[in-house]
């Protein structure tokens, strides 16, 4: 035996449902725009970040073409290498620090393996055990986030 029944909504109810999907379409519209907003965001801050380094990619084209060119550079070419070197440098570490990656400024005689990393032991009998002799490597942090410690030499007694 079949029984087709049929089922009525109220039409207060119905109404109801009605609304609230409303508000859900909506919401999921505005949540489409604002995470559409983030993404162009990102991109613009990636793309920021794409031309500081290509800023950094054609100074070392330059050089490179330069010692391509000239396989016995000019003394006073030469001289000037450090200079460029060292504008490419601080040009890397100010792209890194606008995006709050930071050199660690780490002073301590003794490492604080909160931020240090031993890579290497060398004898040093006038010195304390465990006595930073040589940083290594510098660390970076993002915030709080540790990126890469400190690397460090340390004195050992024999």
């Amino acid at each position: 035996m079949n029984h087709a029944s049929k089922l009525e909504i109220p039409a207060e109810l119905r109404d109801e449902i009605q609304q609230k999907i409303g508000q859900l379409l909506q919401e999921k519209t505005l949540m489409q725009q604002a995470l559409m907003g983030k993404e162009q965001e990102e991109f613009a801050r990636l793309e920021m970040l794409f031309l500081e380094l290509l800023e950094v990619v054609d100074s070392l084209d330059f050089l490179m073409e330069y010692l391509h060119n000239n396989p016995q550079p000019d003394p006073k070419a030469i001289a000037r290498f450090p200079q460029l070197i060292g504008s490419i440098h601080k040009k890397l570490l100010n792209t890194l620090e606008k995006r709050e990656v930071l050199t660690i400024d780490f002073q301590g005689e003794k490492p604080d393996f909160d931020v240090c990393k031993i890579i290497d032991r060398e004898v040093n009998p006038d010195l304390e055990n465990e006595t930073i002799t040589k940083i290594v490597r510098r660390g970076f942090q993002y915030g709080d986030r540790l990126l890469r410690p400190v690397e460090v030499i340390v004195s050992k007694s024999e």
